[in-house]
């Protein structure tokens, strides 16, 4: 049989096509190919960034999991919950050493709303509380040398987590990559921490906008995040003052685990130039801990790892040392945000962490509604 000049050229163009694909094989960058603005359906569904800010589009419409309360579960009654101005909160109560209070009471604690007493309508210890928790990895071409610590870190944060929480993990850089939905499986999760592979840039706030939308649609009432980064933004379309916004509106716990030098912390600029340690955005990431009452922690440089498994442990022992602290917001009709301070009077040395501060939604529907508990 005789092949004419263009059937060469076919079978010559199929082959390299070959090549390539099969190089290409088991390689992140994969999902780059995913149309942006697809349907929020199936596990290799990526979230898309809202272009206008604060307003929602597809994202803030993703269908809630389906209720699997555990027996032990103490949520609030549904007449509470139902009542306009609900509002919970997580409180974390640490001692002077660094230990937590534990065996706290409802009447232990003193809460007050714009600075002034209010009853605690619902309290519980979140000993055995299932959290749900999104996972969002900084994947950016920095990380390369930090990702093997990175797994090792996140994998122990999973296996200390309480067997019911359900989790999603993101991977980013130039833009966000769902690469596992809330499962309660969490041998899904580390088996898909393998195929972190760094590239790019980093949208920082776009991520974080984009796991808090996500994680409002998780199982239960209590909510967090932790973000795994080693940079600065420099991709996002969402500023500073956007997710903060965001941070302040849903109520969950932003942790996070900085990889740098520092920009809060007096260092940065030029010495991290010379020295060649990635400056880390300790700032925002302390100002995102501080407004959902979690916690940061910036470590100059990965080393083997250890400080880093460290920092996750303690994210996971915290989740099960907190208390949940339930209100009616005054004036609910009205809306707006309204300040939060919680004391223990028996401890005035012990220091306290909450958010700052909650939107009262003025009649409509809370940030967290849909999810079992949801205030």
């Amino acid at each position: 049989m005789t092949i004419g000049l263009g059937g060469a050229i076919l079978i010559f163009a199929l082959m390299v096509c070959a090549r390539i694909v099969g190089a290409q094989q088991g390689s992140f960058p994969a999902p780059l190919e995913l149309p942006r603005n697809q349907p929020q359906s199936g596990a290799g569904s990526t979230l898309e960034v809202p272009a206008n800010g604060l307003q929602h589009g597809a994202t803030d419409q993703l269908p809630p999991i389906a209720p699997q309360a555990p027996q032990e579960l103490s949520i609030a009654p549904r007449q509470l919950r139902n009542q306009s101005g609900y509002e919970q909160v997580t409180v974390t109560v640490t001692k002077q050493d660094g230990t937590y209070q534990t065996g706290l009471q409802r009447d232990d604690l003193q809460l007050s709303i714009d600075g002034q007493n209010r009853p605690i309508e619902f309290f519980r210890r979140d000993l055995n509380t299932p959290v749900s928790v999104g996972i969002l990895v900084d994947t950016s071409g920095s990380m390369r040398p930090k990702i093997p610590q990175a797994r090792a870190a996140i994998t122990t944060f999973i296996e200390q987590l309480n067997p019911q929480d359900d989790i999603f993990l993101v991977a980013f850089s130039d833009r966000d990559y769902l690469l596992q939905p809330f499962t309660l499986n969490h041998r899904l999760v580390i088996d898909k921490l393998q195929i972190l592979n760094p590239w790019g840039e980093t949208a920082l706030y776009d991520t974080i906008i984009e796991g808090l939308i996500r994680v409002r649609h998780g199982r239960w009432d209590k909510k967090a995040l932790l973000v795994v980064t080693d940079g600065m933004d420099n991709e996002s379309q969402a500023d500073l003052q956007d997710v903060v916004a965001y941070a302040r509106r849903m109520g969950v716990l932003v942790y996070s685990i900085g990889i740098g030098e520092d920009n809060g912390g007096g260092g940065g600029g030029l010495f991290s130039a010379f020295s060649g340690i990635d400056e880390v955005d300790g700032r925002t990431l302390r100002l995102l801990s501080g407004e959902t009452g979690a916690k940061t922690y910036v470590l100059r440089e990965v080393g083997d790892g250890e400080a880093m498994r460290d920092a996750c442990r303690s994210i996971s022992e915290e989740l099960r040392e907190q208390y949940t602290v339930g209100f009616v917001a005054p004036n609910a009709s009205s809306g707006g945000y309204r300040t939060i301070r919680v004391d223990v009077p028996k401890h005035p040395e012990d220091t306290v962490r909450v958010r700052k501060g909650v939107t009262v939604a003025g009649g409509t529907e809370s940030a967290s509604a849909g999810a079992i508990g949801a205030p």
